[in-house]
């Protein structure tokens, strides 16, 4: 049975970097001897927009729906829209469009390059709203253990750059019947970059805020008290984020039902939160025509 691999084109990002840059990304297969063409549909929910581990000063659960098509060569295009479950105005909160191409440089390594989009409206809170173009570089190695290099390049109103370092573990925990299996793939990456966005973010907050008449105390966009951390950190690649990661998954021949609960620890020159712990959670359904 072919089980349903979650790559991503991230982005497609997915959220990929809601990343990872990484959260809601579309699978899709990576069965070499057997190319097709496959479509791949999919939604998903999640407790909070994550950014490499990171996230907003508000909470923002939301539900995410996309596609993504792949040809026999490995060139896929993708699609994703996003419904803020606090947002109250427009159907759509945000919408991203993907390209990318898949493919082996040995039985063992294989790279991934995509560039991917994302349409926001004005005063958008998510983090990395001032960067809505994404370009990605992506190597992976299987052996017992998969391990993995990210380098994006998002820019738009700011450039950042971010590179991750990871490894996973594919570990199957059982079958219900002999069409099915359950498996659990814990990962740990370490996340490094640049932070021109949150003084973006922060500044587009402010704006935000004084539309909606909310008071806005003068230390906000500064990180929390007890950590003495400025903001010329920003012009400086500095660690981020730890991230440990736990999705079970439910697999069929052509569908997957995925639980996952992320734990993020933010680095001392995060200043998203440095120091705190981040947790997420979500809850995804693929199916793959």
């Amino acid at each position: 049975m072919k089980l349903l691999t979650i790559l991503f084109t991230t982005g497609l990002w997915g959220l990929r970097c809601f990343g990872q840059t990484d959260s809601a990304a579309i699978p899709v297969t990576t069965d070499s001897t057997k190319a097709k063409a496959t479509f791949t549909v999919g939604v998903t929910y999640s407790n909070n927009a994550n950014y490499y581990g990171q996230r907003a000063l508000e909470n923002i659960p939301y539900v995410a729906a996309g596609a993504t098509y792949r040809f026999r060569s490995g060139i896929y295009l993708s699609g994703l829209a996003y419904k803020l479950l606090n947002d109250t105005g427009a159907f759509v909160s945000a919408s991203n469009i993907g390209a990318g191409i898949a493919f082996k440089l040995s039985n063992k390594l294989s790279a991934d390059l995509s560039y991917s989009h994302t349409f926001y409206p004005s005063y958008s809170p998510f983090l990395q709203a001032s960067s809505p173009d994404n370009a990605r570089a992506a190597l992976t190695y299987e052996n017992w253990l998969t391990s993995f290099v990210n380098l994006d390049f998002a820019f738009g109103q700011t450039p950042d750059v971010f590179i991750t370092l990871g490894t996973s573990k594919l570990i199957t925990l059982g079958s219900i019947s002999q069409k099915d299996v359950i498996t659990i793939n814990p990962s740990f990456d370490v996340v490094a970059g640049t932070q021109h966005f949150y003084q973006s973010y922060i500044t587009e907050k402010k704006l935000r805020d004084s539309l909606l008449g909310v008071l806005v105390p003068p230390i906000l966009g500064q990180p929390p008290s007890g950590n003495n951390i400025t903001t010329t950190t920003t012009t400086k690649v500095n660690l981020l984020s730890y991230n440990f990661k736990f999705p079970l998954a439910y697999n069929r021949t052509k569908s997957m039902f995925e639980v996952a609960y992320q734990l993020s620890v933010l680095s001392k020159q995060a200043e998203s939160g440095a120091g705190n712990v981040n947790s997420f959670y979500s809850v995804s359904f693929y199916y793959q025509f």
